[in-house]
């Protein structure tokens, strides 16, 4: 089985990817959630013709010669609006958000009129509905304004409780559960004995996770063994995604692969053209789709960004986008590209003239966590590009 390029690997993960159930969840539980069904005020916004501005509702035909002299007869404030009438040469003091009374058409800004007692000298004139926010401006009651597919941020939150809506169907949460294999690895907190490293892929791949709007499932390390690898990957029944680290290649201790198939699973892929993360697995478990992803750390984060969070993202229902929406200029020369897309660690600054500068870092070294931690967006070298000098266009994803 012979190298797949990005685009088809990612292809092959989404072939098929069908939406998560529908729940029904509370407003303030729906942050980064994916909408499954259309959302209609159930009111009209505003619900009444109000005030955009403090100062005096009035008609404006009172205004057709100014200076206007208008007898103030009553106060109009939200939440407690005036119940009589504006009568002709009448104004009545009114605040933002109040309700327009009866008989006015008008308001006049309070900078533009001076006070006197009982009675209001307007000094500018106004045309009719100036500063005037109309009933059902904004929406009306059976409108849609939110639609199936739309994340739910802040800005949609808002609208939806503006609405009417208390609870909102959303996608449930994928569930992502990731399992790190290896001898060599202790859980983050443990002080290695001889030959150990920390495990910390499954605290970053977690993140990403979440980040993605799934919930993570933390497996644990299982141990170099046909057996081990096989309980963990049973304890991952149910779960919509699952996620391996290491020991997806072909190696004497590559031992994911075996107890995948030992367990029912069906290989699409194991070795994609990109660069970190040659060596990466794809399969079908039951209901559940398997990534296999690289042991070195930036292999496994920069592939899990790549692959797994769009993957989340289909299963929550949002659109998916490819990598490399941004350009920036590069920073300094770089060499002619490989065979394989290559995803270069980088630091964004902004030059004088507001253009984005992409500075690779000295190391690409798949295995340097610190290197990537320092990265601030990745620079997308396509298969076998040319030389690239200095100034020149590149495309970048950003990684915060």
């Amino acid at each position: 089985m012979g190298l797949i390029s990005v685009d088809e690997a990612l292809a092959r993960i989404l072939d098929g990817v069908t939406p998560t159930e529908p729940q029904t969840v509370p407003i303030l539980d729906a942050a980064g959630r994916v909408l499954s069904e259309d959302v209609a005020a159930t009111l009209t916004q505003p619900p009444f013709a109000s005030s955009a501005m403090d100062g005096y509702a009035v008609r404006a035909a009172d205004l057709a010669s100014v200076p206007a002299r208008l007898k103030v007869t009553g106060t109009s404030a939200a939440g407690r609006g005036y119940r009589g009438q504006c009568a002709a040469h009448e104004a009545i003091r009114i605040f933002t958000g109040a309700p327009l009374p009866e008989g006015a058409d008008t308001v006049v800004i309070q900078e533009n009129t001076d006070r006197e007692g009982d009675d209001v000298i307007v000094r500018e004139p106004a045309k009719a509905f100036a500063n005037v926010r109309a009933r059902g401006a904004d929406f009306i009651e059976g409108q849609v304004l939110l639609h199936t597919g739309r994340v739910l941020d802040a800005h949609a939150l808002t609208l939806a409780a503006a609405l009417g809506h208390a609870r909102l169907a959303v996608h449930r949460k994928p569930v992502v559960a990731i399992l790190a294999t290896g001898d060599e690895l202790v859980p983050p907190g443990t002080v290695p004995g001889p030959d150990q490293i920390v495990s910390s892929n499954p605290v970053g791949l977690a993140a990403l996770v979440a980040g993605a709007g799934g919930t993570p499932r933390l497996l644990g390390i299982a141990r170099d063994t046909e057996a081990a690898i096989a309980a963990k990957i049973a304890e991952a029944q149910g779960a919509d995604v699952l996620v391996t680290i290491g020991g997806a290649s072909v190696g004497d201790h590559d031992l994911v692969a075996p107890a995948l198939a030992a367990r029912g699973m069906t290989l699409d892929f194991w070795k994609v053209a990109i660069r970190p993360g040659k060596p990466l697995l794809f399969g079908r478990l039951e209901s559940s789709r398997v990534i296999g992803l690289p042991g070195n750390p930036v292999s496994a984060l920069v592939c899990a960004r790549v692959f797994l969070v769009p993957l989340v993202r289909a299963l929550l229902g949002a659109t998916v986008q490819g990598i490399g929406r941004e350009t920036a200029r590069l920073a300094r020369d770089l060499e002619a590209n490989g065979p394989r897309l290559h995803l270069m660690r980088a630091t964004l600054a902004r030059a004088a003239d507001g253009v984005l500068i992409a500075s690779p870092l000295p190391s690409q070294d798949a295995s340097l966590l610190s290197a990537l931690a320092a990265a601030d967006c990745l620079i997308i070298r396509k298969p076998d590009a040319p030389a690239a000098p200095a100034g020149s266009e590149i495309e970048i994803e950003r990684l915060i």
